[in-house]
This record gives structure tokens, C-alpha cells and sequence, in this order.
């Protein structure tokens, strides 16, 4: 069985009448799922998910609406973290979050995960001013964006985007790194004496950043149809790139 970590708060209970919710987060190594009513995470469990996406998750969604007395038939929102990240796993969470709203008619609102990693940090006890977050692309590269914080979150400054983190990096000035992709690209970092490398704390997303960034989302009418919702990727998984490198090796 996957390892797992759950949290549950049942004295937060708001108003009955507050709508169920979901957040789903299934970018990286670790996966985990938020369930609420309103604007308050009621219970969380994280799962190491780096074989066990597709395994762990609708299990781990059932216990945490169990444990709030709720079913998917409850749910009215979906918030779904639809990468950058893991192929795999961004499959998995919007098929996840489409399903229930094929299903039960829930609202679907996509999240970014960059955005979410970014959020780690407004935790702090004195929040960087700017942070990176890098999710290794592979090759060599990073999937990166660069955020501000307002005083409360940190708000996009550029483009989501496929990047080489020894050209991106230097251009950024003084600037907090977290995420997945710090621990791969050390030589980068370290060629950056301006560049501050958050604790590993930090550096994973969590279905609890997805439910507040949804939530915030929610109230501007950031939703989705179910049909319309498609992952993040950035660059087309490496699979389909493949497949059209021998098709056109094929061809006379």
C-alpha cells in the first residue's frame, strides 16, 4: 500500500448548507486530495504517488468524504491541479475531476501547479518578496514561473514555460526557488549566488493550496465545462513525440 499521511479537523465544521468540495492535486511525486464546505479544508490526505496515482486516489477521495458524511453525489466543486507536472498523473486528476462532474454536476475549476507550489511559501513567517518554482522537465530543462507576493499570495510575473534553468535563473535577480525541480538542477542553483533555495518543506504541492486557490478562483467564475478541461502540459508528453519521430521515419 502506498504510504499516506490524512488530517481531518472536525471542529471547523461550517454550515451545513455550504457546498461540498474537492481539490485534487496529482502533479508529482506525492498526491493528495482536500475535502471542505465553503472556503474550509475539513480533512487531507497525501500518498506517495509515484506509482500510485491511479491506485490511491479515488480510495483516498472516498475515505475523506466519508470522514466529512458526505458522498461524490454531495460534491458541488472540483478543484483540480492541472499541472505543469507528471503526464500520468495530470491525466489521471482531470479525468478524476471530469468524471465527478459528469456524475454528480459539480463545478470543475482548473488550478495551476505552479501556482500552487508558489503558495507554499506565503506560509513562511517572513514570505519572499518573489519565488521560482521549478518542476523538472527533464532533458536538462524545467517546467518554471516566477510569482510576487502581494501580502497575501503570490501572483504571476511571467509566462509559464519550458526552461533552461542556467539562462532563466541568472535573469530572475534575487529570488526564493522551491519545487520538485530544485533537487535535480543543483548545479544551476549554485551558479546563481543570488538565487535562495527554500527548505524541501516547501517544495511539494498540496490539495489544501489547490482548495484555496480554487476557492479564490471560484468566487471570480473561473470554471470549466467538464469537456472543455484539459491538462497543462506544456511540452507534449515524450510518448506522442516519439510516435511522430518514427512515423515520419516511415515515410519515403
Amino acid at each position: 500500500m502506498p504510504d499516506r499521511h490524512a488530517r481531518y479537523n472536525p471542529g471547523m465544521t461550517p454550515s451545513n448548507d455550504a457546498d461540498v468540495a474537492i481539490a485534487v492535486e496529482t502533479s508529482g511525486s506525492q498526491g493528495s486530495v482536500a475535502v471542505g464546505r465553503g472556503a474550509a479544508v475539513l480533512a487531507e490526505e497525501t500518498f506517495d504517488a509515484r506509482q500510485a496515482h491511479s491506485v490511491a486516489l479515488l480510495p483516498t477521495a472516498d475515505r475523506l468524504l466519508a470522514a466529512c458524511a458526505a458522498t461524490p453525489r454531495d460534491l458541488r466543486r472540483v478543484y483540480v491541479s492541472v499541472g505543469p507536472g507528471s503526464f500520468t498523473g495530470l491525466r489521471i486528476g482531470v479525468t478524476f475531476a471530469r468524471t465527478i462532474a459528469f456524475a454528480a454536476g459539480a463545478r470543475i475549476v482548473p488550478v495551476s501547479s505552479l501556482a500552487t507550489v508558489a503558495q507554499n511559501a506565503a506560509t513562511m513567517t517572513d514570505p519572499p518578496e518573489r519565488v521560482a518554482v521549478l518542476l523538472d522537465a527533464k532533458r536538462r530543462h524545467v517546467f518554471a514561473q516566477c510569482f510576487a507576493f502581494d501580502g497575501t499570495a503570490y501572483a504571476p510575473v511571467d509566462e509559464a514555460a519550458e526552461r533552461d534553468p542556467a539562462d532563466y535563473l541568472p535573469s530572475l535577480g534575487a529570488v526564493a526557488v522551491l519545487g520538485e525541480g530544485v533537487a535535480r538542477h543543483g548545479a544551476a542553483l549554485a551558479a546563481c549566488p543570488a538565487v535562495t533555495v527554500l527548505s524541501g518543506e516547501f517544495h511539494q504541492a498540496s490539495a489544501r493550496a489547490v482548495y484555496a486557490l480554487g476557492t479564490a478562483l471560484a468566487a471570480e467564475g473561473r470554471f470549466v465545462e467538464a469537456d472543455a478541461l484539459t491538462p497543462v502540459y506544456i511540452r507534449r508528453p515524450e510518448a506522442e513525440e516519439r510516435w511522430e519521430q518514427r512515423q515520419g521515419a516511415g515515410k519515403p
